[in-house]
């Protein structure tokens, strides 16, 4: 559970390498996530070309870090599997658990990460779609940005009990 606390967004990386086996091991992660009726509509592209890094940094007024990260995954959801299982309404949920599955695994190994939101921006979903020639049936969700980062993430303490209310507000 340590990686629940230890986990915050990085935006600055070094060179060294996340290896291909770290980045499986991440995604295998995200796919553990609950998804509603199991439907697992996700799938991933993995971007290790800095041209295709830098293109994406270009998507978004706050997708910098992903110029200077090691690999990018971009979270996807399949809309054919959503209209099967009928499940279009939930798929943010799906793919949001999905992403912090990811940042979590990343965390665990060091790895740094940052969430770059897509969804539901259509300049930014297009603009992948676009670029990554993904089929309309698929929709962009999020990039994680992913390296070793230049510095520790200072640990936040974001428990507050008085957003806790029990069996009433």
């Amino acid at each position: 559970m340590n990686s629940l606390f230890e986990r915050a967004s990085v935006r600055e990386f070094t060179e060294e390498e996340v290896e291909i086996q770290d980045i499986e091991d991440i995604i295998r992660a995200g796919m553990q996530a609950p998804s509603a009726m199991n439907s697992q509509p996700w799938e991933f592209i993995v971007v290790n070309d800095p041209e295709d890094m830098e293109a994406v940094s270009k998507m978004s007024p706050y997708a910098g870090p992903a110029a200077g990260a090691q690999k990018l995954i971009i979270v996807l959801a399949n809309k054919k599997i959503l209209e099967e299982y009928g499940t279009f309404d939930y798929f943010q949920q799906d793919l949001g658990a999905c992403t912090q599955n990811c940042l979590i695994e990343a965390t665990d190994r060091k790895i740094g990460s940052v969430w770059l939101g897509m969804y539901p921006n259509e300049e930014r979903v297009n603009a992948l779609r676009e670029y990554f020639d993904i089929p309309d049936y698929i929709i962009p969700f999020a990039v994680i940005a992913l390296g070793y980062p230049v510095e520790k993430p200072a640990a936040r303490r974001n428990f507050k009990p008085e957003k806790i209310h029990f069996a009433r507000y």
